[in-house]
């Protein structure tokens, strides 16, 4: 089940194999497969190496702007990202934006399901026709779910715009650092942060 956003944050030029080797290192006992989204600031929209590790494995990149990341407090700030950016951090915020951002798309599909449920129910004691238009609905509201679920696997850059610091959304991966590339791992499931265990010394998010 894909349930995990990865915030990234890299140096100028980082490649797709050392933004690989980041996440797969940061993914400890998570599978790459449980992966449904990657998230970074979005003056990484034309970054090359990000957007070649998105390509590769299918994986949609939500973009965040800075004003959307200084809302989202960060345990570990970077000196270096606040100089090159204004911000405290990069992957850490990311990683709960696009958590929070799956919840509400998620949330928004089941609330019209429910609906249009809702709908047959009231229309079983009345007119047939309006029984079929009430079914017909609910087959609707399915057809979007899906689709939007397949979207979830389509590479594609996007701005997202969500409310900060959502209740939902929790890091499972606080910041690690591997080779120059800051990586976080957030859900909306309830699991407890682990501590970093790679920053002895602080490197920069992003240049």
């Amino acid at each position: 089940m894909k349930t995990l956003s990865i915030g990234i944050g890299c140096r100028l030029h980082s490649s797709a194999e050392q933004i690989e080797a980041a996440v797969r290192a940061a993914l400890g006992s998570h599978a790459f497969d449980e992966i449904s989204a990657i998230a970074s600031v979005d003056t990484k929209a034309h970054e090359a190496g990000l957007l070649e590790f998105c390509a590769r494995h299918a994986l949609p990149l939500k973009l965040f702007s800075r004003a959307q990341i200084a809302a989202i407090s960060v345990s570990d700030p970077s000196a270096a990202t606040r100089e090159h950016l204004g911000i405290d951090g990069v992957c850490e915020p990311c990683a709960l934006l696009a958590a929070a951002a799956e919840s509400d798309a998620g949330s928004a599909v089941r609330a019209a399901y429910a609906s249009a449920l809702a709908s047959v129910a009231s229309g079983a004691s009345g007119t047939s026709v309006a029984s079929a238009a009430a079914v017909a609905s609910v087959a609707s509201v399915a057809s979007v779910a899906s689709v939007a679920l397949a979207a979830s696997t389509v590479p594609a850059a996007s701005v997202a715009s969500i409310t900060p610091n959502p209740p939902n959304a929790r890091l499972l991966v606080r910041k690690t650092i591997h080779g120059g590339v800051t990586v976080a791992i957030a859900s909306i499931t309830a699991q407890p942060a682990r501590e970093q265990t790679n920053n002895a010394h602080q490197e920069q998010d992003l240049s």
